[in-house]
Parts: structure tokens; C-alpha cells; sequence
């Protein structure tokens, strides 16, 4: 299926698969737009409404029945797409609010926060929506289906979700006039300190700093 077939007439706009496709699709659209950096002052906010509209297929595709693909063997979807670039415009534009903190499973006791980067999380969603994609494109709608099922539970679902709170996070910083405390540094590079808990050179970030970089004015 190419993309001239995409949206076909002969598909039905009311088909479970074909809504998700087309949520999938208008989330790759516009935050590859986002990442080429022309409206870096809508960044942050762009971003916040593209992932909770992505999250929503996604609670869609969690709350559907188990999807079986039609093949037992996934067919070959071709190369992954290289999203390196991406990655290294999301990392520039987020600067310096890239890195953030994030509790892995809030069900597992005594679980420590752990560094992670906006940059690297955006750029993992888009190469997992991209393969389910592939195989839409294919016409292997079941697999994609599936694809897309798997991978919100496995990966993109908690990984979207982890960077929709610190895409509010900031914005409720920003817009109540609130600096945020300390960051301790947060550094994906430095090296965990002992068995549950991670250590980062101190530092600190205020809401100006961020606001000011991302065209985001404060709350008066």
C-alpha cells in the first residue's frame, strides 16, 4: 500500500485500523515538523498536545481485545528508518530541559528515579510507530495492529507517557511562575552510585531559563 493508497476511498473511516493509522500518521507528521526547529517558541506546548493525542490511540489499542496477526511469523518490514538526526534536533531544541526524571515502575517498591532524555524517548516512539507503519503501508494492516499493540505495552505506551508528564511538568513551571528545584544535575552519562539510588552533580534550572529559550512566557 503506498502512500498514494494511504486513504484510499475504498477504506472505511470508521475501521478500528484505519482511525489508528491515521493518529499514528498525523503524530510522525507533525513532530518531525516540530523537530526541524522553525517555531522553537511552540516547541514544548506542540509537543504536550501531539503525545497526549498519540496516548490516546494508545489507550485505545491497550483497551482492545489481544490482536492476532494473520501470519505467525512477522514478515519483514524492511530497514528502520535512521532517526539519529531527529534525536540530535530534539536534543538542541529541549536544551536544557532534554534531560528529566523518571520512576521506571511505579509499582515496584523502592524503585529509584532514573535520568532519560525527551530527545532519545521521541525519537524511540517514532522508530516503533515507523515499523507498525511500514507494515500498514504494506497492506499487513493485522500486523501492524499488532505491532502497534505490542509495542504500546513493551515500550512507546510508558515511554510516551513518561514524557508527556515532563513536557507538563514544565509548563506548569513556567506558566505559575514556579523555578523548579534542583535538578541534581540530572546527567544521562553519570555513572549510578550504589544499589538503588543514582547521585548527579548539583545544579539548578530555573522557569526563566527555560521559558526564555523556548519562547514560553511565565505566569504574571
Amino acid at each position: 500500500m503506498s502512500d498514494a493508497t494511504l486513504h484510499a476511498s475504498t477504506q472505511n473511516p470508521d475501521d478500528f485500523v484505519v482511525q489508528i493509522a491515521d493518529q499514528v500518521e498525523s503524530f510522525l507528521v507533525a513532530v518531525t515538523e516540530v523537530a526541524r526547529g522553525d517555531e522553537p517558541e511552540s516547541a514544548v506546548p506542540f509537543l504536550l498536545l501531539e503525545v497526549s493525542q498519540l496516548l490516546l490511540a494508545g489507550g485505545r489499542l491497550g483497551a482492545h481485545e489481544d490482536i492476532v496477526p494473520e501470519e505467525r511469523y512477522e514478515p519483514d518490514p524492511g530497514p528502520e528508518p535512521d532517526v539519529d538526526e531527529l534525536r540530535e534536533n530534539f536534543a538542541r531544541l529541549l536544551d536544557p530541559i532534554d534531560v528529566y526524571s523518571e520512576v521506571f515502575d511505579p509499582y515496584e517498591p523502592r524503585t529509584a528515579p532514573v535520568p532519560a532524555r525527551i530527545s532519545d524517548d521521541l525519537a524511540d516512539i517514532i522508530t516503533d510507530l515507523g515499523h507498525g507503519m511500514a507494515h500498514y503501508r504494506a497492506g499487513r494492516t493485522s500486523e501492524a495492529l499488532w505491532w502497534w499493540q505490542f509495542s504500546y505495552f513493551s515500550n512507546w505506551g510508558p515511554t510516551a507517557s513518561a514524557v508527556l508528564r515532563a513536557l507538563q511538568s514544565v509548563l506548569i513551571h513556567v506558566r505559575l511562575n514556579q523555578p523548579l528545584e534542583e535538578l541534581d544535575g540530572l546527567d544521562t552519562d553519570q555513572p549510578a552510585m550504589g544499589d538503588e539510588t543514582l547521585e548527579f552533580e548539583a545544579g539548578r534550572v530555573m522557569a526563566q531559563e527555560i521559558g526564555a529559550p523556548l519562547g514560553i512566557q511565565p505566569g504574571k
